[in-house]
């Protein structure tokens, strides 16, 4: 595997597409006969190697602008480019391929297969891609020991703890090497120490493998890891109010939500 190690992007990037881009970003529900609009204008970017953060409060709308920056959801108007692709240029089909190549997933609640073993899961990705695992044993092994997960390849999801679940989960997201990771509230259903360890791990897969990550949440000492902070309010991406230069203290997080009044 190869191992930048800067915080900023590589250089040979410069003239690469942006990893993720949000363009003038609405998504609007109907509800009464009139749509409401959940996300609004929303409209960044993400380059290679970058690890960002969105934080926001419940109900901000967090959820709905991570499915449409994953192609879940196809936006009201606006647009998402994902490695130059535009997510709503094509079919569901379509959308679910550039997902599959180039996004990989961390949730809250893990989604492991119960009945996969810890290297089962970490390479179903690779399965249903086509492709043979065997052919990534070295990557896999040294994405396991990366995440420290590597003794408990053979053992069952229902045989780890919540933070061990997790760091699986992170493995998996990395296996078909993409260049974008989203993760939705990863340490929502973990103990404050499990959730210190796997941020920490998500800002050293970024160091070593040069992931670029996007951090959802409405934890404000998660939220402080990212070496960029944007603030999600009401579906309105606060880009006057975003924090750069980081890690950050969950202090400057806190003092940025006063004076935005969330």
């Amino acid at each position: 595997m190869t191992s930048p190690s800067s915080s900023s992007p590589p250089a040979a990037a410069a003239t690469a597409p942006p990893v993720l881009e949000a363009r003038s970003v609405f998504r609007f529900r109907t509800v009464d006969g009139h749509d409401v609009p959940i996300v609004r204008d929303v409209s960044f970017v993400l380059g290679r190697g970058e690890f960002a953060t969105i934080m926001g409060p419940s109900g901000s709308g967090k959820s709905t602008l991570l499915h449409l920056l994953a192609g879940l959801e196809r936006p009201s108007a606006g647009a998402v480019l994902v490695d130059g692709e535009d997510l709503g240029a094509g079919d569901e089909e379509q959308r679910a391929a550039v997902r599959r190549r180039r996004i990989g997933f961390v949730f809250q609640f893990f989604h492991l297969l119960p009945d996969l073993t810890v290297e089962e899961n970490v390479t179903l990705p690779l399965r249903i891609l086509g492709q043979n695992p065997n052919k990534h044993r070295g990557r896999i092994d040294s994405l396991l020991d990366l995440l420290g997960v590597q003794k408990l390849k053979q053992r069952l999801p229902s045989a780890l703890s919540g933070g061990e679940m997790q760091r699986v989960s992170i493995a998996r997201a990395l296996s078909t090497q993409p260049p974008l990771v989203l993760a939705d509230e990863p340490t929502g259903n973990l103990s404050s120490k499990a959730g210190e360890e796997v941020v920490a791990l998500l800002r050293s897969v970024r160091e070593k493998l040069g992931t670029t990550i996007l951090l959802v949440t409405h934890n404000p000492r998660d939220a402080a890891a990212g070496d960029r902070v944007m603030f999600l309010h009401d579906g309105v991406l606060r880009p006057d109010s975003e924090l750069r230069g980081g890690p950050f203290g969950v202090a400057d997080v806190f003092a940025r939500l006063q004076e935005l009044g969330i």
